[in-house]
């Protein structure tokens, strides 16, 4: 199989974005490494093999694991760092299917499960070095000489879970089981790589999907369309991605509501974080989140992610038609949210029907202030 590490090879990094993230919340104590592992009643070598990564948190027994996550808030840990150990758990058992590869695809991680912004940021940290939002710069305290400010990969590392990111694109179009989410996740991620020829492969690859990103309204195709499209955006070309609102989203009510399902899973404003496929976008009722929760994080993330100022200045305008009520909910985020959308209409790259989106946005917030 493509990406096949050497037999026999020591691997390090099975754990190390985890192992990262649990430094974070031991420094956010403060604590020493010494102090840290008398406190939970441990040897140093243990918590020295967790923050490395040699020793995988993922390895550990669930019961024990519950345990510590329970016992970091109560040693002062940043419960925000606490709370993004599982998606550092999900970006480790991801990036150790790469480095150690699986023969049945079923069983692959990128096929088993939906994930969501935390996991794809984790992993953008690990490749690019680029801190997710959610933890942004912080101190390092605690130890002498070089301390890594992110959980980088080796570059061979890297490079074997690119390689491996991009087989699995090429062979789950013939795979039962899974195969279609696998091959979603795995092209999505596939464009974080930023090495020189990367880009013309992802953008080759993306576009080739020209049967999925053409088709109108929904299909069972619908998330893999949005996916590519997004991903291109991100790549520099926005354009397939406001083809793909104006063709599938707009004026078609199973897509809008997918693409606020897709965005309530994605930014975690959704009870269920454990979604084996794509299929709960489809649910019309628009009952399976909390919108006020989406309001907010949509709000937010227009402010961190302007590249994807078409897809968020839509999804607001549908929720808030959906949900006029919300501004009353939040009139805090709602002014914000009103800022943003100035911001955004003073810009000149932003195409017709993203103002026509941001006009509909100004013009509900008006009408259902305070």
């Amino acid at each position: 199989m493509a990406g096949q590490a050497p037999h026999g090879r020591s691997r390090t990094s099975n754990g190390a974005v985890a192992g990262y993230v649990l430094r974070l919340a031991r420094e956010s104590i403060p604590a020493v490494q010494s102090s840290f592992a008398e406190a939970l009643g441990l040897d140093l070598a243990t918590v020295q093999g967790w923050e490395s990564g040699r020793r995988p948190l993922a390895n550990m027994k669930a019961g024990a694991l519950l345990a510590l996550k329970r016992r970091l808030p109560h040693l002062g840990a940043d419960q925000r760092l606490v709370g993004l150990l599982d998606a550092a758990l999900d970006a480790d058992r991801i990036i150790g299917a790469a480095l150690d590869p699986r023969d049945r695809i079923g069983e692959h991680p990128l096929a088993g499960w939906v994930h969501n912004r935390q996991t794809a940021h984790m992993i953008a940290w690990a490749v690019n070095g680029t801190a997710p939002p959610a933890i942004g710069a912080r101190e390092v305290r605690g130890r002498r000489g070089p301390v890594p400010a992110a959980p980088l990969l080796p570059p061979g590392e890297r490079m074997q879970l690119f390689d491996h990111l991009r087989a699995m694109a090429e062979v789950a179009s013939a795979a039962d089981g899974g195969g279609m989410l696998l091959r979603r996740q795995s092209l999505y991620l596939a464009s974080y790589d930023q090495g020189a020829d990367a880009p013309a492969w992802t953008t080759h690859t993306l576009r080739s999907r020209r049967d999925v990103l053409s088709v109108r309204g929904w299909s069972e195709h619908w998330s893999e369309a949005r996916s590519t499209a997004t991903a291109l955006a991100r790549m520099g070309d926005p354009q397939p991605l406001r083809d793909f609102i104006g063709r599938s989203m707009a004026g078609d009510d199973r897509g809008e509501a997918a693409n606020l399902n897709y965005w309530a899973y994605w930014l975690g404003a959704m009870p269920s974080q454990t979604e084996p496929d794509d299929s709960f976008m489809a649910d019309r009722h628009l009952a399976g989140f909390d919108p006020v929760t989406l309001m907010r994080r949509l709000a937010q993330g227009m402010a961190e992610a302007p590249t994807y100022v078409d897809l968020y200045a839509h999804s607001v305008w549908v929720l808030l038609f959906a949900r006029p009520w919300l501004p009353l909910a939040d009139p805090a985020v709602a002014a914000r949210l009103g800022r943003q959308v100035i911001h955004a209409l003073e810009a000149q790259q932003v195409s017709a029907q993203t103002r026509r989106d941001l006009g509909a946005v100004q013009y509900l917030l008006t009408e259902h202030r305070v």
